[in-house]
């Protein structure tokens, strides 16, 4: 290993599963199975061969650094590890990252990946702890070292924020900042991928500049659409003049969009969720034919690449998060035939050729079509998505397995291979592919199992579900946001809830007293002013409390999550 690394071991003990749960067919449980086997395949050999470096190269059985020399694979694994239900490899994993990593160094780093993989793949992991064994430390889950980590790695990008328009540079040196000379042009992803980490960190830690910037970025893009309502593929950070002026829903634009509706969901904000479906609107009015979607001109919305790309795979899991499901099948059909004709999905794809693009036919072991399968499986039950499961399986075992892990295929007309396995493979691929066939994980608990845990503001609630994936698939728990402020709207309204639902039954009579908050900023209270006070009283704005009870507040009432959809509530 290299200096300053800790040495991991090879040996991983696996935690034993019992039977199936009374969801899980014996074919599925046998693909699960199979999935798990591919796992940690892929896992052991990366500990054996390439830790502490960022990604294993499966076919010289060594490896190398990418993104930013962080030992990424073991980040982007480990909460991979815990949905497999191996708890005792992610305690132990835990224990050496914060050992191991350190973020201190002169390196230049993808501002867009180190956000997706480092600083969402921590947060998870730190939200999965207490889940996981992990002895947590007094005030989770608002402090912990994985949230410290996450915290540190956030603080490092920052300066990529720091233009007149807000949206950020591509590239940061983790060391120095900004280098002189780094080019202002940035992809739209790269600019509108971070309100998902960034507000979880601003609420987990009450430091509001991550979500500040994050929103600052999104809104800027917002500004900047066409008059058409479309936006391009790069764009410059200085002048906000668009570069590239494709309009897509593919490479350098996708997870834009995914992080509106995630945004929306994750923060009930209305505003995002507004924002994305008038872009939804242009999209379909400017892009769709056919249930497959083009490129166009972002001013004119004329045709310039009739092409597929597999990162456009994501669409129908998206679609479904807002409940569109029909569109939503009917495009996945379209994508699902493209794999059956190469085992896989090649990064481009000719539409009106039906066949691959020139330098564009390989497939990095990309999740995204499976994505929408386990999402479209929740939502519809279909078989077919199964199917694809199964077939991702044969596919990626048959063309892609070598002896030490998965290669990527570099083209998908002769199965030539590639010495890369991208740390995705096992946070997003491997995962997807686990959940589409494991109906009764954790990860797709309907709200009847949680936890009550004791914050410094109060108790909370947690792993009730409705995890909201970050674009690199990391799972984070929507209530954890709820768990450390103090939200006075939200007590009320439960409050308020509670003294109905007393009142209407007549069993008892309810009163509530409120605690005295001696916050920063608020003044401590006489206590002959506190003992005349009682829950009948009437609010002052300037008082607040202990929360007994901090949940997500529905802001608008127009979307609900229910099993990886959001329905339109028209009550």
């Amino acid at each position: 290993p290299r200096a300053g690394r800790g040495f991991l071991p090879v040996s991983t003990e696996r935690a034993v599963r019992g039977p199936p749960g009374p969801g899980l067919s014996a074919p599925c449980l046998c693909r699960r199975e199979r999935v798990r086997a591919m796992f940690y395949h892929a896992y052991e050999h990366y500990l054996e061969s390439a830790f502490p470096y960022d990604e294993l190269r499966p076919l010289t059985c060594d490896g190398q650094d990418t993104w930013g020399s962080f030992s990424l694979t073991l980040i982007d694994a480990l909460d991979t590890l815990l949905i497999l239900g191996n708890v005792s490899e992610f305690q132990r994993v835990v224990n050496v990252l914060q050992e191991g990593v350190d973020f201190d160094i002169d390196v230049n780093a993808s501002v867009f990946e180190t956000n997706i993989r480092v600083v969402g793949g921590l947060l998870s992991a730190h939200l999965l702890s207490r889940k996981a064994g992990v002895e947590v430390e007094a005030g989770w889950p608002c402090s912990g070292p994985l949230l410290r980590m996450a915290e540190e790695a956030a603080r490092k990008l920052l300066p990529a924020f720091q233009t007149p328009t807000g949206m950020p540079y591509g590239t940061v040196n983790l060391l120095h900042g900004i280098n002189p000379g780094e080019t202002p042009v940035t992809c739209t992803a790269g600019i509108g991928t971070f309100i998902v980490e960034f507000a979880t960190l601003s609420h987990l830690t009450g430091d509001p500049v991550f979500e500040d910037v994050a929103r600052k970025a999104l809104k800027a893009l917002w500004k900047n659409r066409s008059d058409i309502g479309l936006v391009g593929n790069h764009i410059d950070v200085i002048t906000a003049k668009w570069v590239a002026q494709d309009a897509g829903i593919g490479a350098g634009v996708d997870s834009y969009f995914e992080y509106l509706v995630k945004g929306a969901i994750l923060l009930q904000d209305k505003e995002l969720m507004s924002m994305f479906l008038e872009y939804n609107k242009a999209i379909k009015n400017y892009t769709k034919f056919d249930d497959w979607y083009l490129w166009v001109q972002m001013y004119k919305g004329t045709v310039s690449m009739p092409v597929f790309q597999s990162l456009e795979a994501y669409w129908p899991g998206l679609q479904s998060l807002i409940g569109d499901v029909d569109n939503a099948m009917r495009t996945f059909l379209n994508y699902y035939t493209v794999w059956k004709q190469f085992g896989g999905l090649p990064e481009f794809y000719n539409i009106p050729q039906g066949y691959t693009v020139d330098k564009r036919e390989g497939y990095p072991l990309r999740p995204e079509l499976i994505e929408s399968a386990m999402y479209l499986y929740r939502a519809t039950r279909d078989p077919t998505l199964l199917e694809l499961g199964r077939d991702a399986v044969e596919s990626i075992e048959k063309i892609s397995k070598v002896d030490c892990g998965f290669a990527t295929i570099k083209d998908l007309r002769d199965h030539r291979l590639d010495n890369r396995m991208e740390s995705f493979f096992l946070a997003e691929t491997i995962k997807y592919l686990y959940l589409l066939f494991d109906p009764d994980n954790f990860i797709h608990n309907d709200g009847s199992d949680f936890d009550v845990v004791v914050t410094p503001y109060g108790e909370c609630v947690l792993d009730a579900g409705g995890y909201i994936f970050n674009t690199e698939a990391h799972p984070i728990d929507p209530a954890a946001l709820h768990c450390c402020r103090k939200r006075k709207e939200e007590q009320w309204e439960v409050e308020d809830l509670m003294r109905e639902f007393y009142s209407r039954k007549r069993t008892k009579k309810f009163t509530l007293k409120r605690a005295p908050d001696h916050g920063e900023g608020e003044k401590a209270k006489d206590p002959e002013d506190a003992s005349s006070e009682n829950a009948g009283e009437k609010r002052s704005s300037k008082k607040s409390s202990h929360s007994l009870l901090s949940c997500p507040s529905q802001s608008f009432n127009s979307k609900l999550a229910v099993l990886g959809q959001v329905f339109l509530d028209n009550t």
